[in-house]
């Protein structure tokens, strides 16, 4: 019989503690240590995804009171349990309505969606096809799957035709892209992402949390109505962002959501959305339909910036959507102008690797509807001043 170990207990676990130091060294050696800083006020936000400036509405802010002192502050349960309220129903059958498709099914992330939905999805068997500049959750619902995954280069047809013609003919096969990707901007072509896909008898998801409510006739994304569920089975939404509140959902046929009621484990194993959160996304929906002049502000502020920099001699990246990438190379010379601006008043986005190739180091700018001239015009002088001052 081996004696009991005469080992002090903190000896056994201080390898957690030197993981953590080592882990850390090395972040902060390449430049990617990362911060949170507590905001008191969103005044000169250039770096969330409010597009549409919802989150500070005082009409969502009501609803969600409203919903909580009926529903209260949170769900209680699963929402197989108990938690399944009617609110939230009536949220699924909006939604679905939304994006024209038969049913709608909510998650409390958008990150959540897409694991949940290539985790029940695929295993080992299936092969999963991806843009290289897919969301992370995207990557990682994969790779939770066991799915035989593989990357086409950005944006390339002829990449993904390659590697879907080497794939076994027997093989179930999904293509999965962003609609807007979150980094760059730039719009995914769906339809002929569905026409290869269809060609070699691949399913398509789409994960359009960055062209709901900004793009499409009527806000209802690069997806939506344009592209029904024949040509893109899984359709991806968020609600945090253009609709200004929280979650998320998937958008497909009857036969897909019912599969994700009974095998999406993120789904089936996590507290409902609070009631109160799903109130307030009806009330944005009924303000995205009645008020088509936040999208077009949006885009006129987006005609505008992108202008402006041009004349101004800032080489944005080409992007038609609220995300207006300057890229700056080099990390540290990133922090620095994030540094700069923040003590202007203005908060930007400083996007390093690993979010982003190694050399792309970039200022994220996002722009929304409630961005007046005044705080665009001044953003921009400073980033031209941030430029001078390295010349000089």
């Amino acid at each position: 019989m081996t004696p009991p170990s005469t080992e002090p207990k903190a000896a056994l676990t201080c390898h957690w503690s030197d993981r953590f130091v080592s882990a850390a060294t090395k972040r902060r050696a390449q430049g990617q240590w990362r911060y949170r800083r507590p905001l008191a006020t969103s005044h000169g936000d250039f770096a969330g995804n409010d597009y549409l400036g919802l989150a500070s509405d005082p009409r969502l802010a009501e609803a969600e009171a409203v919903g909580a002192r009926r529903y209260g502050s949170g769900a209680g349960a699963s929402h197989l349990v108990s938690g399944h309220r009617d609110v939230h129903e009536r949220l699924e059958h909006r939604l679905a309505e939304f994006v024209g498709r038969p049913r709608a099914l909510l998650f409390s992330t958008g990150y959540m969606a897409n694991l949940g939905t290539l985790q029940a999805l695929c295993d080992s068997g299936c092969h999963v096809f991806q843009d290289r500049l897919n969301h992370a959750s995207l990557i990682d619902g994969a790779r939770l799957a066991g799915a035989r995954s593989r990357r086409f280069h950005h944006g390339s047809l002829e990449d993904l035709g390659r590697l879907l013609a080497r794939a076994p003919i027997d093989a179930p096969r999904l293509v999965v892209s962003d609609g807007v990707f979150s980094m760059d901007g730039d719009v995914a072509e769906i339809g002929a992402l569905a026409d290869v896909s269809a060609r070699h008898g691949a399913w398509l998801m789409i994960d359009d949390a960055h062209g709901l409510g900004v793009l499409g006739p009527h806000g209802d994304g690069c997806v939506g109505h344009t592209h029904g569920s024949d040509r893109v089975p899984v359709l991806v939404g968020t609600l945090g962002k253009a609709l200004g509140t929280a979650g998320a959902f998937v958008a497909g046929s009857e036969a897909l959501i019912e599969h994700l009621i009974q095998f999406a484990r993120p789904y089936v194993y996590t507290t409902a959305q609070p009631p109160g959160v799903a109130a307030a996304t009806l009330a944005a929906l009924d303000i995205l339909a009645a008020e088509p002049e936040r999208r077009e502000r949006l885009h006129d502020n987006i005609a505008y910036f992108r202008h402006e920099a041009a004349q101004c001699g800032l080489p944005l990246l080409a992007s038609a959507t609220p995300i207006q990438p300057l890229i700056l190379g080099d990390e540290s010379r990133t922090m620095a102008w994030a540094m700069k601006l923040r003590e202007a008043g203005l908060l930007v986005g400083a996007i390093r690797p690993p979010t982003v190739p190694r050399g792309e180091a970039r200022l994220r700018i996002t722009l929304s509807a409630r961005h007046e001239r005044e705080a665009m015009d001044r953003l921009l002088e400073s980033l031209v001043n941030l430029a001078r001052e390295e010349q000089s």
